[in-house]
């Protein structure tokens, strides 16, 4: 069993420095967690084709049920859930406003791209088959998927992304990026940023970067409480409630995420391994692995496919 990537803010580039867009599929092997809780600075369009799915976008919750696009706008926090068994699965196309830029600052880049970029205009939550601009903006979607050379609606999951460096597929990328653009304007379904900031999502922000920072250290619950100044336990309810999990189930799952990470990249001994992701207990260490990845470190590095 692999654990979803439970990265918070995302810091790794989506795509490339020079073209910072990527493709993402993502397929459910079964009801559960399918992306946990993150965040990134760029634009993330979602393509559900089928199944039942759960969506949260900073703690409000979508539920899908069919064919749907949802967008969601930079700094979001977002997860997605699968409700039922034998649904397929969705794919992502994240992108940073950069690659669409205009240097000559036309109309585009003034009342749009800038507008975007810093905040101040949203793209629509979703938009649903029955909508004027579903279908283009779907076929624009797919267009860019097909840009990429990776094949569509295929059983594999592509969660890691791909990429493209070649010039001709980038110019088609950009080209059905900016009429997904087109068409939302041309319907008037970009919207203006409402002005009060819901201070529940930007505490579980603080607490998950908090965690990713610190979590080679001991940390206790008076810690994560104190990022948003609340009590302990009013915290770990408001923190289950958001999350889904207790704050230390979290901190655990994210540690093990990180051992994976070292065992696949490294070859530092499992004793390391164990203190490099903050636990000062081996056998600790040791039980925590298995009830996540169901095996043990030497096993799941025995499993990693050789290069």
């Amino acid at each position: 069993m692999q654990i979803p990537s439970p990265n918070l803010k995302e810091i790794s580039v989506h795509g490339t420095k020079s073209f910072p867009c990527a493709i993402y599929q993502t397929r459910s092997i079964g009801k559960g967690t399918l992306v946990k809780h993150h965040w990134h600075d760029e634009v993330e369009i979602l393509y559900f084709f089928g199944g039942e799915f759960r969506l949260e976008i900073n703690m409000e919750q979508f539920f899908v049920h069919s064919e749907a696009l949802y967008f969601i706008n930079p700094g979001e926090l977002h997860s997605i859930y699968t409700e039922k068994a034998g649904s397929p699965g969705e794919d992502a196309i994240v992108f940073s406003l950069d690659a669409l830029g205009f240097d000559s600052h036309d109309a585009a880049q003034v009342q749009l791209i800038q507008p975007i970029q810093n905040g101040k205009l949203l793209f629509p939550r979703c938009l649903l088959p029955v909508q004027p601009g579903f279908l283009a903006v779907r076929d624009a979607f797919l267009h860019t998927m097909q840009s990429f050379g990776h094949p569509l609606n295929e059983a594999a999951p592509l969660e890691n992304g791909a990429v493209t460096d070649d010039l001709t597929s980038q110019l088609f990328i950009k080209s059905s990026l900016l009429r997904i653009l087109a068409v939302l304007s041309r319907h008037q379904l970009f919207r203006p940023t409402e002005k009060n900031l819901d201070k529940r999502v930007e505490g579980i922000k603080a607490v998950l970067t908090y965690i990713r920072e610190n979590y080679k250290e001991k940390i206790y619950i008076q810690d994560l409480a104190g990022q948003v100044h609340m009590n302990e336990q009013y915290f770990c309810r408001f923190f289950k409630k958001s999350i889904g999990r207790t704050p230390m189930e979290y901190l655990n799952e994210y540690r093990i995420k990180q051992a994976m990470r070292l065992l696949e990249e490294t070859d530092l001994p499992v004793t390391e391994v164990c203190l490099e992701c903050g636990y000062n207990n081996l056998g600790n260490f040791l039980r925590a692995f298995k009830k996540y990845t169901e095996m043990t470190p030497l096993k799941y590095r025995s499993s990693i496919p050789a290069e």
